[in-house]
């Protein structure tokens, strides 16, 4: 089952963090072309949300092209781009994190080399 982490506190809407998830997961590969999503009800059980709100995340997916929902039978990953296509789709998403991360550390006044030291702590904690 996947998991979903959702921050009820942030500004971002619950059903965009839920979007940006899934997109994360079939970025990453960890969701592939035909895959099956959990039914809406089932994910706003799992999550304690409205089932709306799950279904306002599902119905951009599929207006993206990422997902598509079959009547009477759920919701399933959209066939994507061919790997090359992929990778080049995740080093933008990798740059554009990185860029927003970098102008968000700036305005908050700290250095480079702060936030690469940083990033050097927190990878080394995560191992």
């Amino acid at each position: 089952m996947m998991q979903f982490h959702l921050d009820r506190s942030a500004s971002i809407p619950l059903h965009e963090q839920i979007k940006e998830q899934i997109v994360g997961l079939i970025h990453a590969g960890q969701l592939r072309a035909g895959d099956q999503l959990p039914t809406m009800r089932a994910l706003s059980n799992e999550l304690k949300l409205n089932v709306n709100t799950v279904a306002h995340a599902y119905r951009e997916l599929d207006a993206a092209g990422l997902v598509a929902t079959r009547r009477g039978e759920g919701t399933f990953v959209a066939n994507m781009a061919g790997e090359a296509e992929m990778a080049v789709v995740r080093q933008r998403k990798l740059q554009s994190l990185v860029s927003r991360l970098f102008v968000e550390a700036q305005r908050l006044g700290y250095s480079a080399a702060e936030l690469e030291q940083a990033i050097a702590q927190h990878h080394a904690a995560s191992r």
